[in-house]
């Protein structure tokens, strides 16, 4: 867009009008028909695409600060709340972690 564009933080603008976000229920609409033809999961929207996004950033241990700064959050809570799933893995790593943890201590006391 050139000098044209003027940065309003959206992640989809219109080619027409620059500095405009395309219209949610638009990328909605490609995102349905692109999961067709490739035949996956046709229920998926681009709102399940940012919360896989944002349980894997937890899972590979990126901190709540960084995760909430990607989803544009100034409340952690609101990001705990409805991103923060604890997913399988990271339960089993936590889980280990613990038991390292008291073996550790086992080991000292001894």
């Amino acid at each position: 867009m050139g000098t044209e564009y003027h940065n309003e933080k959206f992640i989809f603008v219109t080619s027409r009008y620059a500095d405009y976000p395309i219209y949610p229920k638009i990328i909605q609409q490609r995102m349905a028909r692109i999961l067709k033809l490739a035949k996956l999961n046709e229920e998926l929207t681009p709102h399940s695409l940012r919360h896989t996004h944002t349980s894997l950033l937890a899972e590979a241990g990126v901190s709540i600060e960084r995760i909430m700064e990607r989803q544009g959050h100034s409340d952690d809570e609101t990001t705990k709340q409805v991103y923060l799933h604890t997913t399988d893995a990271v339960r089993k790593q936590d889980a280990k972690k613990f038991g390292n943890l008291i073996k550790n201590v086992l080991k000292i006391d001894k």
